[in-house]
């Protein structure tokens, strides 16, 4: 039985919501309890609690949740409800319900004086805790973003989540940081204080990591000598609706190189990055599903102030048997001798047996290969050869990635950044491991890995931390870079007689000078759903959008917009509906290099009204689209042609599309405004007719870029998710209110029998039980009512409180989930409903049939 197994992890930490925007969600745990391991709460004898607090990553297609205590997931600390949810550790992709992570945390290792110690956010088997935030609104995390549209708009943002919080390793009470039984004393602190700023973003190349920027200070009076740095996870890789048996089949590795693109100078990138996924993907009846945790995630240290860092990956499996609490273990040598940790060979217990595995730079071989023999390299058996498979091909597994050594002296500061990614398809055909998985032959298996979009991620992680080619310092250097060479042929009887005639630069990596930045799509536009009878309308105003500046074009580049709709709010249920877009081209021009020739992008797109008035106003770009339909330009001598940049829909008069409201209004009027302040010259409108009224969808407008040629990026587009608006096609609440429409309640009769969950009408992420996932409906509500439901007799069953009165969405919309206030499920009957508000009172009768 694994550690997780035998110990109670079943306690529901509740945390009271204080902070809610359209991107994040804060919260921070009741009173000054926390919680340890086992499950129990204990008080904080200190005079001020820590503000104890969680925010979650959710504007990328990685959802993280992370704490102002050196941790990221939730389960360090239990469950963590947030705004009436259960806030997922790492959902990837986000709104999927699969689940990648149980909980990780920072380790901080080191020698003071005479002394070795280690101070751990989490640990995993004794509960110890052993950094926590200062009290009141100096602990609290602090969220920001660059989205000027979003209420948590700071012009000093990195990016478009950035989450920021303070932490030290300073407290030494038992009852919060709990007594290691091994050590057998209390906590010893480093005198360490962590700030901690988590960056997360929306864009295409960047929705699938969070980075960790770490500034780690000496706030002692003596040096901290041979500080070693580590992040400890402990991953899963399940849908929620198997969480009981998701943990037990998760493998991990360390891998040090992935492959560049095929055109790329260089072949491989170092990224020497430490993975963990499910063995197989859990496949379903031979394919993959929406429950196939298909992905791979993992840890790579993007930034340290020492380029010459010693890496140490280590894995292990914790168990309360110790025969099966296991890890690779060098069988030591005269250099360095084998330190035993008990009767185990896994779980480094206590301060200094943490320190060894942190500070001795070993690199585990990969879990699949547990039961290949590695005692030519020096390792240990696995003490029950049985279990050795059992091992390799997947276990409850948690990593090490440990990084070092350094010299803190009093007042000084290290600066670390962390990459904490996901890379999706590791796992291709769902039938690959029943196929080629054999323990004693696992590498043909891990062949079918596929590790390109991990290591793009990756690749793409460094590139954001620190931009390629660009000089931020101005000292001359722009980074590494490898050379594209151009040959000529001068010898027709010799073709290897050829010289270089022309050759530009690749950059592969920065100067080494910190970014935090990268090219971004416009920011999309705040959007208004007016609902009727099975249609709605979107309002939008683009003034932020369209005037939007590049940060490395210093240009507006602007291209056009997207309407999108689903019943989900996973990103791929999305649906384009309509697109509007500028009248523009891309220029390619004929360049030849003595023998060598090729079509060149020379300019970013040109309207076609510049194009028009500079060629003359019959002129038709179109005519001219490739290299067999060129244009010879009268003024330079040029050889050309042009193709659109996008669709080029660009008519903003059909009201059957993308329509302006206003086109009579000019954006040079400064009076010509919205009661908002907007300029009416930019308000937008999208109808949609033909929806269900009786489900809710999921509306977006997105704001799209034309790319950059500096970066070799096409065109960005904003992530559908970030200006989400969920809401029913029925009349809305001052409709109701306007015209006194009656109440509807639907389905009645609710039948048992109704199959309204496989018709996705309920519990469409299959998330909870069927019990607990009957809806029924209440439509065409005032903003702020009551609802009562009573039996026949006239028992009061549920009430339940609709408070809208600003409107909005749903405002003319309630649920119930047939739960009665007691939260038992009611039984088959008749039963009386009432709604009562300032416009009066309207009573019904509803059948539940079971």
């Amino acid at each position: 039985m694994s550690l997780r197994e035998n110990l109670i992890w079943g306690t529901i930490v509740l945390i009271s919501l204080v902070s809610v925007s359209t991107s994040h969600a804060i919260a921070l745990f009741s009173g000054a309890t926390v919680e340890t391991k086992h499950g129990s709460t204990a008080k904080a004898v200190i005079s001020e609690s820590p503000n104890l607090q969680f925010a979650v990553h959710d504007i990328g297609r990685l959802a993280m949740t992370i704490s102002n205590s050196g941790t990221f997931g939730t389960s360090s600390l239990g469950t963590t409800i947030i705004d009436g949810e259960i806030a997922l550790s790492c959902e990837y992709p986000i709104n999927s319900r699969i689940e990648y992570l149980f909980t990780g945390a920072l380790w901080i290792g080191a020698v003071v004086g005479r002394d070795t110690l280690v101070s751990v956010a989490a640990e995993g088997w004794f509960g110890i805790k052993e950094f926590f935030p200062d009290a009141g609104a100096a602990g609290e995390i602090v969220v920001r973003t660059n989205l000027k549209n979003d209420p948590d708009y700071d012009p000093m943002a990195i990016s478009e989540q950035d989450m920021i919080c303070s932490f030290t390793d300073t407290f030494i009470d038992p009852g919060l940081t709990g007594e290691d039984p091994i050590d057998n004393r209390p906590h010893l602190p480093l005198n360490v204080a962590v700030r901690q700023s988590s960056y997360a973003w929306s864009y295409e190349y960047a929705e699938d990591f969070v980075l960790f920027d770490y500034k780690i200070s000496n706030i002692g009076v003596f040096p901290i000598r041979d500080l070693y740095l580590a992040i400890y996870v402990d991953a899963v890789a399940y849908h929620k609706s198997i969480e009981s048996e998701g943990f037990k089949d998760d493998v991990c590795g360390f891998r040090r190189t992935v492959a560049m693109p095929a055109d790329f100078c260089i072949d491989e990138d170092t990224v020497n990055i430490a993975w963990i996924a499910d063995n197989d993907g859990d496949p379903v009846n031979g394919g993959w599903d929406f429950r196939s945790p298909v992905a791979v995630t993992g840890t790579r240290v993007i930034r340290s102030p020492n380029d010459n860092l010693r890496y140490g990956f280590n894995w292990w499996i914790s168990n309360s048997i110790a025969s099966l609490d296991f890890g690779p273990r060098m069988a030591g040598t005269a250099d360095k001798p084998f330190r035993s940790f008990g009767s185990h060979l896994g779980t480094p217990t206590g301060d200094r047996n943490k320190y060894f595995v942190m500070s001795q730079s070993d690199f585990d071989y990969d879990q699949f290969f547990t039961s290949i023999s590695h005692t030519g390299e020096g390792y240990l058996a696995p003490p029950r050869p049985d279990a050795a498979t059992d091992f390799a091909d997947g276990y409850d597994t948690r990593y090490l990635l440990s990084f070092g050594p350094f010299e803190v002296r009093p007042g000084d500061s290290l600066p670390i950044t962390l990459a904490y990614l996901a890379g999706d398809n590791f796992h291709v055909h769902p039938n690959d491991y029943a196929n080629f998985y054999d323990p004693l032959n696992p590498q043909a298996y891990y062949d079918k890995l596929n590790f390109d979009d991990f290591g793009l991620n990756a690749r793409w992680a460094e590139w954001i931390f620190d931009n390629p080619g660009y000089d931020t310092d101005g000292d001359g250097d722009s980074g590494k870079y490898c050379w594209n060479y151009f040959w000529a042929d001068t010898s027709e009887t010799d073709p290897s007689d050829s010289f270089i005639v022309d050759s530009s630069k690749t950059y592969y990596s920065g100067d080494g000078v910190p970014d935090f930045r990268g090219a971004a799509p416009p920011p999309p536009p705040e959007i208004t759903v007016i609902p009727g009878f099975g249609k709605v309308t979107l309002r939008w105003n683009g003034q932020e959008s369209e005037n939007a500046i590049d940060v490395f074009s210093d240009e507006k580049d602007f291209e056009g917009y997207r309407v999108y709709y689903a019943q989900d709010k996973r990103q791929s249920d999305f649906v384009m509906l309509a697109s509007y877009d500028l009248e523009d081209y891309k220029i390619y021009e004929f360049v030849a290099r003595f023998d060598s020739v090729s079509w060149v992008q020379v300019s970013i797109p040109v309207t076609g009204d510049s194009l028009r008035a500079l060629y003359g106003a019959d002129f038709d770009p179109n005519e001219f689209y490739d290299d067999f339909h060129y244009f010879n330009d009268p003024y330079s001598g040029r050889i050309l042609y042009f193709k659109p940049q996008d669709w080029n829909q660009s008519s903003l008069n059909n009201p059957n599309l993308i329509y302006k409201i206003y086109p009579g209004a000019s954006r040079h009027d400064p009076a010509d405004t919205t009661e908002q302040g907007h300029l009416r010259y930019y308000e937008y409108a999208y109808e949609i007719p033909n929806l269900q009224p009786s489900v809710p969808y999921y509306f977006s407008v997105t704001a799209f870029d034309y790319g950059s040629l500096r970066t070799s990026l096409g065109s960005l587009e904003s992530s559908p998710l970030i200006n989400i608006v969920r809401e029913y096609p029925l009349p809305s609440a001052d409709e109701v209110e306007a015209n006194g429409l009656d109440v509807i309640v639907y389905p009645n009769p609710y039948r048992i029998d109704g199959n309204y969950a496989i018709a996705g009408y309920e519990n469409r992420d299959r998330t909870k039980s069927a019990e607990r996932s009957r809806t029924i409906h209440f439509s065409n509500l005032p903003r702020v009512c009551k609802i009562r439901i009573f039996t026949i007799d006239g028992d009061l069953i549920r009430e339940i409180d609709h408070y809208h009165p600003e409107g909005g969405p749903e405002s003319q919309h309630e649920t119930w989930n047939i739960i009665s206030r007691n939260t038992q499920a009611v039984v088959t009957g008749v039963y009386i409903w009432q709604v009562a508000s300032e416009m009066g009172e309207q009573l019904g009768k509803l059948v539940i049939i079971k």
